[in-house]
């Protein structure tokens, strides 16, 4: 059985966040919940709350174990953008786009179901962002 949470529109951009989701991804939660606790990235804060929703919609909705759950699947998808302009020289402008992300992680209590690509990759890079 798997369950997700989606956070929208969080302020960080997908570059950024992907960089945090690949760290995360085939892992079991309380583990990936401990690296993201200590990467020093901007929006590991952003994934940790997001995880830890996943988890508690597994554990309250499915009365799943939260102990036993892995992480299936961490997607970052682009989101919103708010465009500024700077100004600058001879009267001109130029643009800024401030990017959002939206943040989907799949948490499952069957480790059958995570992909072996995945799997390899998480024992790879124990921890490793980057």
């Amino acid at each position: 059985m798997e369950t997700h949470a989606i956070a929208r529109n969080v302020g960080h951009p997908p570059r950024k966040v992907r960089r945090v989701t690949d760290a995360i991804r085939g892992r079991r939660v309380s583990e990936a919940l401990a690296i993201l606790k200590f990467l020093p990235n901007a929006p590991a804060q952003d994934v940790y709350t997001t995880l830890a929703s996943a988890a508690a919609n597994a554990e309250n909705n499915y009365t799943m174990d939260p102990d036993a759950l892995w992480v299936k699947n961490a997607i970052t998808d682009e989101g919103m953008k708010i465009r500024r302009f700077r100004a600058r020289s001879h009267g001109r402008t130029s643009r800024i786009l401030r990017r959002s992300s939206h943040i989907t992680i799949i948490v499952t209590d069957d480790p059958a179901d995570i992909p072996q690509r995945a799997r390899r990759a998480a024992q790879r890079r124990p921890g490793h962002v980057g």
